[in-house]
């Protein structure tokens, strides 16, 4: 039928702090957000029930079919400059990939993206320089889908959470009318993920080497506690307010963003704002403020409401009590398509 009705969209969002899930009234185009879930991290139980009481109709093949949004640790959002006289050249992309950003071509799912709006970039006509290359390894792909599958997930679409939360990151930016120059940092266990963003999209990117776990020791050094393992246990479980302690924890990640951000402001002549802090484990969320404050900026304030808006997308009714907010950013995004999938691996 030419004017068939849309079939419902699934979206989940995957990360080591849980799963955040979605239905909306139509894969794409203008949709309603009609149901959203939230699952802790590790609880396999609640995720079966989760994925059961959101499917209106069930699929034959007995699987959610979502798209599917991710964050492996071994994952590479990198800004690089192309030499587009060499694009012809066929072993260029992979020299370029190999010295620029120390990945290897053959062992990676890689797609180069435009850096001002995420779009897929033209390797035929090559007339921009700047672009995102994203990616992970290839065995990530398939361990990552073999995992949602003994979920009962069906991964239509397998993308990088990191590009969608940055693109719904952008054009929030560009609906506010914000000229405001971004810091965006995915901190994980073992690794910080910085990106410098504006309006025109990404400017700026760097894997930094310390995130959650090389606070560690400081909590046990300044608590005087037996062993790291408990430090961990007490930082973690949030029972004891480190934020008087915030600037010795954050002290040697800290220091490499003012490194990114110096070469960033004498570059551009322009200064960092504000900053927005991803992937954080809920009971750490205060951790933003404490880098806010040592930075010298303030947190992003977000209009949804507005972005949602401008994206055609219809937030849940107010009777479901969801506030959205930096943790939804992933999701939304991937609704709202900014961005290319990562190629899949049958």
């Amino acid at each position: 039928m030419l004017f068939a009705k849309k079939s419902k969209g699934y979206f989940v969002d995957y990360s080591d702090n849980g799963c955040l899930i979605a239905r909306t009234s139509a894969s794409s185009g203008p949709m309603v957000i009609e149901q959203v879930t939230e699952v802790p991290a590790g609880d396999e139980a609640t995720l079966q029930e989760a994925l059961s009481q959101i499917e209106t109709k069930k699929n034959p093949s007995g699987y959610v079919h979502a798209t599917v949004g991710v964050y492996p640790d071994q994952r590479f959002v990198r800004r690089a400059t192309l030499e587009v006289k060499r694009l012809k050249e066929p072993t260029y992309l992979n020299e370029m990939v190999s010295t620029q950003l120390r990945v290897e071509p053959d062992k990676n799912a890689i797609a180069l993206l435009n850096a001002n709006d995420g779009t897929d970039y033209d390797v035929g006509k090559g007339s921009q320089k700047e672009v995102l290359c994203c990616g992970l390894p290839n065995n990530a792909v398939v361990e990552l889908q073999d995992r949602l599958l003994s979920w009962g997930i069906y991964p239509e679409r397998l993308e990088l959470g990191s590009v969608a939360a940055l693109g719904a990151i952008v054009s929030m930016l560009a609906v506010q009318q914000s000229d405001v120059p971004t810091l965006v940092l995915e901190i994980g266990g073992n690794s910080t993920h910085s990106f410098i963003v504006s309006r025109q999209g990404v400017d700026a990117s760097r894997p930094i080497p310390q995130g959650l776990d090389s606070m560690i020791p400081v909590v046990q050094k300044e608590l005087n506690l037996k062993d790291e393992e408990s430090a961990r246990k007490l930082f973690y479980s949030n029972t004891f307010d480190f934020a008087g302690m915030g600037p010795l924890l954050i002290k040697k990640l800290f220091k490499e963003l003012q490194s990114s951000i110096g070469f960033y402001e004498v570059q551009t002549g322009q200064s960092i704002g504000q900053i927005v802090c991803l992937l954080l484990p809920p009971k750490l969320g205060w951790l933003e403020a404490v880098i806010a404050t040592q930075l010298g900026v303030a947190p992003m304030k977000y209009d949804f409401a507005a972005w949602l808006q401008s994206q055609g997308i219809t937030p849940p009714d107010e009777s479901a009590g969801v506030t959205f907010d930096n943790r939804w950013l992933g999701i939304l995004g991937l609704m709202a398509n900014h961005h290319a999938s990562v190629s899949q691996k049958e």
